[in-house]
């Protein structure tokens, strides 16, 4: 009943962009935006009336307490209220297509320039991704997924034919999204400003990435210039000047070693041994054996230190895993003896014993 009653939002907020007295500033925002009806429809965008009661007031018993089981709508004072009025709406969809939350765009000029439909028992920000639904129709045998920062950079991007774009939920990217983001594409690209804001943001979505990569899966960052973000790039430059960005994926190796070494003087023993103590968490959170190897290597190149001196150092220990088994050292048993096997095939078959 909870995604029934949200379904039923999204229908009364997509009537109200279409029809709706008040809805000229949405048209006119979405028309600004140069938003076509087919991109519009496929993301479902809706219209929250300034209206304190626009759902309230017509919802069926039943769908109402559901609605503010959701919080969608606010029993908290003596009157019923809409948590979202005068707003442009975005459907948050699970992998599904079921319709678990919303977005909130401001037409006016509300301190809150966005927000978000509170967690409830089917919305958990931390594990959800805007347009991951929409992006894996539009791209049944996808190979990689950019993660952007917000509603408009997906669905922008989306208006000039870069449908593999999705946006975390207003939160930093959580272990979470990097474990669902990977069960769905081979490789994740995050792109962000190239700003200090936007270095700390890729710093945060690498260290959630590590424990998570296996050899194979592949993690790239895409810095752009600086007071650009994804809107307004691909608006000026068009779906072939952004894709061209792509060409300046930085990999995750080249991030990683970049930022270690920032404020860093690597021409010093002491600025070698301050990036080889800074890499150690962050090494021993690799869990991929090849990987976690070639890092190795490339800090072995970065600081002057022998591979097995460096790895001593950090104290890094492989394990081999078959099948989330993990096998120890352990002595090395003596090859059987012809007797044991023989023994062993009458236990199984006594019958073999008339062939001896």
């Amino acid at each position: 009943i909870l995604l029934e009653s949200l379904e039923y939002a999204g229908l009364r907020y997509r009537s109200a962009l279409e029809s709706h007295e008040k809805n000229a500033v949405a048209k006119k925002y979405l028309e600004k935006r140069g938003l076509s009806p087919e991109i519009v429809a496929r993301y479902g965008i809706g219209f929250a009336p300034a209206e304190r009661d626009f759902l309230s007031d017509k919802a069926p018993a039943e769908t109402l307490k559901a609605l503010i089981k959701t919080k969608t709508v606010s029993d908290k004072y003596e009157r019923l209220f809409d948590l979202f009025q005068n707003r442009l709406m975005f459907p948050i969809r699970n992998i599904r297509g079921k319709t678990i939350a919303f977005g909130g765009r401001t037409l006016g000029d509300d301190k809150a320039k966005y927000i978000n439909s509170p967690e409830s028992e089917v919305f958990h920000k931390s594990s959800e991704i805007y347009g991951l639904y929409e992006a894996s129709q539009a791209n049944r045998q996808k190979e990689r997924l950019l993660v952007v920062e917000g509603y408009m950079d997906v669905i922008s991007l989306a208006q000039y034919g870069i449908s593999y774009a999705v946006a975390t939920l207003g939160t930093a990217t959580t272990r979470q999204h990097i474990e669902m983001l990977y069960r769905t594409v081979p490789e994740i690209i995050f792109c962000f400003d190239g700003d200090r804001a936007g270095k700390k943001a890729a710093r945060r979505a690498l260290e959630n990435s590590l424990p998570q990569l296996v050899d194979g899966k592949h993690l790239g960052f895409l810095f752009l210039p600086d007071g650009e973000d994804p809107d307004s790039y691909v608006r000026e430059h068009g779906k072939d000047g952004f894709e061209q960005l792509l060409q300046k994926i930085v990999p995750l190796s080249e991030f990683l070693f970049k930022d270690l070494s920032t404020d860093i003087d690597l021409q010093t023993s002491e600025g070698c041994a301050k990036l080889v103590r800074d890499a150690k968490p962050l090494l021993i959170q690799v869990t991929a054996p090849t990987l976690r190897l070639m890092l190795c290597k490339r800090l072995s190149e970065l600081s002057g230190l022998d591979q097995h001196e460096l790895e001593a150092v950090l104290q890094l220990k492989y394990k081999a895993k078959v099948s989330g088994r993990e096998y120890k050292n352990t002595p090395r048993k003596q090859p059987a003896t012809p007797y044991y096997w023989l023994i062993f095939i009458l236990l199984y078959q006594p019958d073999y014993v008339q062939k001896l």
